[in-house]
């Protein structure tokens, strides 16, 4: 009995051991990936919120971005290269219409932000349409799954309140990041496809349409990283934020136009 004792206890030393050895080794790999991505972007993105393609006809439609910093476009060098503000115009293009863009999105933001991000909007705000993009945040500080997806289900049901049709971005796969070192980046990986699926449930339960970057951008941007990442290599390029909007647009138009044919005499806010 003694030495079954001591065989257990020996095999339980080894797990403890083993699991400080990991966590040591991904702390340290961490550690690594904030050193090589800096902050050469600062923290603060352009403001590209306005009107674009002023110059089609009709009253513009009221796009709203909330979320991280892909949301708000760090990475971009100029207004019109944010995520915000191409998404904006290629859904003009394709209303025939102008679109109004206003961003709330905030640099850093996890999920649990997004509470007070809609918090600053106008009481009388209406937008006719919603655009979240969250979650990368959530991972790299390690928030529970479920409790990222409770924020989203959250911010989804106060945007429709307010009568937005409300479209997901689904969390990027961080498996792209050639900056995280393995198996940290793998890590990474499976727990950014892991929030991403539960984003995507979260988003059909409360009648948001969910559009997974993953399956959208994810091979582009794993095969074109120079291409595809900014100087940092952790936030989208100018061209990164095109493919992005180019994903999400025709989702976001479809939204629009199916809440313009049921509010046709919807007046526009400013």
């Amino acid at each position: 009995m003694g030495r079954i004792s001591s065989v257990l206890v020996g095999a339980v030393v080894g797990v403890v051991a083993a699991l400080a050895a990991t966590r040591w080794m991904l702390a340290r790999q961490a550690a690594i990936a904030r050193r090589r991505i800096g902050k050469p972007l600062g923290e603060q993105a352009l403001d590209a919120d306005r009107v674009w393609r002023k110059r089609l006809a009709g009253d513009p439609a009221d796009l709203l971005v909330l979320g991280d910093s892909i949301a708000a476009g760090l990475g971009a060098d100029r207004p019109k290269e944010t995520l915000g503000a191409r998404l904006a115009k290629d859904v003009a293009r394709e209303l025939g219409r102008p679109v109004r863009l206003r961003s709330a999105a905030v640099v850093g933001s996890e999920s649990s932000a997004l509470e007070a991000q809609i918090a600053g909007l106008d009481d009388g705000y209406r937008p006719d349409v919603a655009v979240i993009i969250v979650g990368g945040n959530d991972v790299t500080h390690r928030v529970p799954t479920a409790t990222s997806a409770e924020h989203l289900r959250h911010a989804i049901r106060q945007l429709r309140a307010r009568g937005a049709a409300v479209v997901v971005g689904t969390c990027p796969d961080l498996g792209a990041l050639r900056a995280v070192p393995q198996p940290l980046r793998a890590l990474a990986a499976q727990q950014s496809r892991q929030l991403a699926r539960a984003q995507e449930a979260v988003a059909v339960d409360e009648g948001a349409v969910p559009v997974s970057l993953r399956a959208a951008v994810g091979a582009v941007f794993s095969a074109q990283p120079d291409d595809m990442f900014s100087l940092d290599r952790f936030h989208p390029s100018a061209l990164g934020y095109r493919r992005t909007a180019e994903a999400l647009a025709p989702v976001v138009t479809d939204r629009i136009r199916a809440s313009s044919s049921r509010h046709p005499q919807r007046p526009s806010d400013c």
